[in-house]
Order: structure tokens, then sequence, then C-alpha cells
């Protein structure tokens, strides 16, 4: 949807809401004409029902409007005497459109100094349950997010099991692209596995400015940006095309920014013709085949000591295949007696999977590769052209052809083309498995989420409910995700911070149920 079209859709509210409630504006002591200046019509609509100015800003915010909406029109009804449930339910379940029949049918009274505080406990419950919602919404749209790890691609670092609260505001916090959609829950609404969104209305893409800019190495969370299935995990054929900020959320390393030359030889990554430093907390793992004497492989070793979670696959009575292994743990398996050589899997062979699928690369062997960033322009060829399909046509929205040998972008021939913004490399730390820019190609900007700052809860997958304090992960609670050193968890200053902050809340209680007894 344009910004013109936007423009008429906010132009025609104005004049419905104008229309629907100009005389109730006299009847509160306002001219009429108040009713029709978009944004002030808001902000005197605001005095008349008593309630704060700032509401105004709700209003504009996507996602969060939708619960406003409905609110303003019932405290509009309660500000002329109609305070019924059946007022309250015909003013919700017609958009508004009861206010209509109230400015125009009815005999009302404005009642300019009416208690704010609902006359029942479920009232109460209701206006707190909102007020809860609103505040849930904007923090996780704006602030900061839940995220859960479904997969091993970084495990060692991340784990599968770990909760993290994913920071909106390091890269700078993306308005709703979708604004009609179910307030703080992704593309599926949960239990029912029912779309969550209506994509019809879409608005342009805007992005709060950022404190920080993406590095290498950076975890980060972005849109999976060739999602075609209707939620993570669908295991179904149909192809389902969804809007940028309802794509599967996914979480890889930042291997490569905007404008670098990038390359993978013999399963390293060079930046600019150097190796990439990763630092001391990415664990890179690659599978390897380990070759015994005969005796079998000592499992609980692998397992438990290296802690090894992709499994053990038997090629022969003489020889495993481990992937999700690190360079350090090949080495410790080195030094079991039944062990006579670990070596490293690396692809030679052509993989036509990898992205852009017209190139003689593999996972271990890829490149080299520019990354385009914004304001760069490339020379297009038919060769080339694969490597910017996407970029050109779906995410950044033109038209592309090839007839007759010739490029036509929006119908005119093009042999040059200019980014309009700029362009990831994302990988995963277990490297034979992991879904990830080297199959599906770039990340763009408008695509990312948010940063992980820290893990706030870690369960282990492979053991039941029913041992819960194994199952917690202890010493991953409250442990930073980027830094250098081990993590280190902060859970017992969290723990210690709720203990006073409960001796706090219980003495104040007990003090204003003792100064209660007083009158």
């Amino acid at each position: 949807m344009a910004l013109t079209e936007l423009l008429i859709i906010f132009l025609i509210v104005q004049v419905i809401h104008f229309l629907g409630t100009w005389k109730l504006y006299i009847k509160a002591g306002r001219k009429p004409l108040e009713a029709a200046i978009p944004i002030y019509n808001a902000i005197v609509l605001m005095k008349i029902i008593n309630r704060p100015t700032w509401w105004v800003i709700l209003l504009f915010i996507p996602v969060v409007n939708l619960i406003m909406f409905p609110v303003i029109w019932v405290e509009t009804l309660r500000s002329f005497g109609k305070n019924s449930t059946l007022d309250t339910i015909l003013g919700v379940v017609t958009f508004g459109f009861y206010i209509y029949v109230v400015n125009y049918v009815q005999d009302v009274k404005y009642i300019k100094d009416r208690s704010l505080k609902p006359t029942t406990e479920t009232g109460e419950t209701v206006s707190s349950i909102l007020f809860a919602v609103v505040v849930a919404t904007i923090i996780h749209t704006y602030v900061i997010q839940p995220f859960t790890i479904p997969t091993s691609s970084l495990e060692k670092t991340l784990l599968v099991g770990d909760f993290l609260f994913v920071s909106k505001v390091n890269y700078g916090a993306r308005t709703p692209k979708t604004p009609v959609a179910f307030p703080m829950v992704h593309d599926t609404i949960p239990f029912v596995n029912k779309k969550s969104y209506l994509s019809s209305v879409q608005i342009p893409n805007f992005r709060l400015p950022g404190f920080e800019k993406p590095e290498h190495n950076d975890i980060m969370v972005f849109n999976w940006p060739t999602d075609t299935i209707p939620y993570f995990g669908y295991r179904g054929t149909e192809r389902f095309d969804k809007p940028i900020d309802k794509k599967s959320n996914y979480v890889k390393r930042t291997v490569g920014l905007p404008g670098d030359d990038f390359e993978i030889k013999e399963g390293i990554i060079y930046i600019d013709g150097k190796v990439l430093d990763l630092g001391d907390r990415a664990k890179i793992q690659y599978s390897y085949n380990v070759v015994t004497d005969g005796t079998p492989l000592d499992a609980n070793f692998i397992y438990k000591e290296l802690n090894v979670t992709d499994g053990i696959y038997p090629i022969n009575s003489h020889a495993y295949l481990i992937p999700g292994i690190t360079p350090e743990n090949a080495e410790r398996i080195k030094t079991l007696s039944s062990v006579v050589d670990v070596v490293r899997n690396t692809q030679t062979q052509p993989d036509y999977t990898t992205f852009p699928h017209n190139q003689p690369w593999n996972a271990d062997n890829y490149g080299p590769i520019h990354i385009p960033a914004k304001g760069e322009t490339v020379q297009l060829t038919t060769d080339n052209l694969p490597m910017y399909y996407m970029i050109i046509k779906d995410y950044e929205n033109n038209d592309l052809k090839i007839e007759n040998g010739k490029i036509l972008i929006n119908g005119n021939e093009a042999k040059d083309y200019t980014f309009k913004q700029d362009y990831y490399f994302m990988m995963g730390d277990n490297r034979h498995n992991s879904q990830d820019s080297r199959y599906w190609g770039f990340v763009p900007q408008d695509h990312i989420v948010g940063k992980p700052v820290f893990v706030w809860m870690s369960l282990d997958q492979n053991i039941p409910w029913g041992k819960f304090f194994d199952k917690v992960r202890w010493d991953r609670l409250f442990t930073t995700v980027h830094g250098t050193g081990a993590p280190h968890s902060f859970f017992i200053y969290f723990a210690i911070l709720m203990v006073i902050w409960g001796i706090y809340s219980f003495i104040k209680y007990r003090k204003k149920k003792k100064d209660s007894f007083k009158y």
C-alpha cells in the first residue's frame, strides 16, 4: 500500500469521525468544526472523554491502535451516558458506527466529570487487561521481544531450548508493515493454527533510529527472506507468500556486511581476502568421519562429555559420521584408544542447491561473492542476474523480465542496477547443519528484527518435565549473548532483587492494611 493510499484512508477516517460525532462535540461545549480537523480532533476528543492527551499517540501506533479504537468508542459512549452492557457491545461490534445513532437519533447529555473508575469488578478486570495488552504490545513491537531457539544451527553458542530477549532498539525498531494483526503473536494464532494477520493491508517500511549497526559476528534475529510456509515447522507442500514482518523468525551469525567481498575456502570464511576473526565465543562445528579399530565408539563419551546433540551415524563397522563437532572436540575424540583417525568432512563437488544455484560452489567452498550495499551500482548480465534476481524483483519490488536476451526492469532495458538498501550474509555456527545464506542468499536490511541480548531461560529438550531441576540449564539463566570470555550467569543477582522486592511489597501491604484499621 502506497503512502498516497494511506493518506486517502486517513482522510476517509477523518470524514467518518466528523459525520459521526460533530453533534456530540457541540453537546460537550466544543465547536463542531473541531471534529473535522485531523489530529486536533483526537486531542479534543481526549478532553471530552476525560482521558490523557498522550492517548492520541497510541491511536497512531500500528497494532496498538486496533486495541485503542474500541476503547475510544466505548469511552465516547460512556461520556454521554451510554453505560449499559448493550451499549458497550453495540459500540464494539458495529466498529463504532453505533455512535452515529447516538449522535443523530438519541437525545443524550454530556457527563463532564464522570467517574473513570469501573463500576463493576468485571469492568476493572477488563480495563486492567486492556492496559496490560497495550503496554505489552508496545514493548514487544518497539523495545524487546521474547524468542525461542528451535534448531541447533548456533549450537554451543545458543542451544535448542534457550529463551532469549531480543532487543529492537539496538538496530532500530521497525514499525509493523502489517498493521491489522493479532497482538503479540507472530504469523499464527496459538492452538488454532490460523493466520494472525490481514495481509491485504500493508504500510510502507519504516525503521526508527538505532544506536548501533550490525557488525561481523553479531548474532541477529531476522525474517527469513524466502519464507513460503504458514508457520515455522510446517511440513506441507502448499506455498504461502507472507508480508516481511510475518515471515518466520530466524537467528544466525552475521558473517558478511554490506560492501564485503565474501568467500569460504575449506570451511573458513574470508572477508576482503582476510580470515574472519570469529571471536572466542563462537563455537564453529563441522561434521567428521571417525575411524576406529573395530571397537564400538564410546557413545557415552560423545554424548555426555562432548555434549554432541546431532547424533552418531555408523558408516560401516570401522567408521562413524558425527556432525556438530568443534575442532577442539575432534582432538579429544582422537585421544580415545579405539580411534584410529578423525577427518573433517569438506565438500569438494559442486552443489547447485547453494545460492545463486548456477555456480559450482558448495557449503565449504563458496564464492567469491560481493554483498550489495545501499547506493552501489552493479552491471547486469544474464550470467550474474541470478545473484541479484530476488533483490531486484522481490526485496526491492520491481517488475523484472528477460525478453530476447535483454533484461527489462519495470519495462525498460537495464544494463545496471543501483541497490536501494543494505544486505547481509548470515550463517549458522553448525556449518553442516544450517540452512542459511549459503542456500537462500542475502538478508535485506528491512528484514532485520533485532539483536539478542540475553538468555532468560534455558530448558534441555531431552529431559522430561518431571525432572524439572535437571531440565533447567541453571548456568545459562540470565547470561549475555554477546561479549568475550565464558558467558556468566546473572541469575543469582536477579533472584536477590526479586527477594528484596517481595519483602518490600509484603511490608508495604502490611502497613497499608494496618493503616486501614485506623479508620
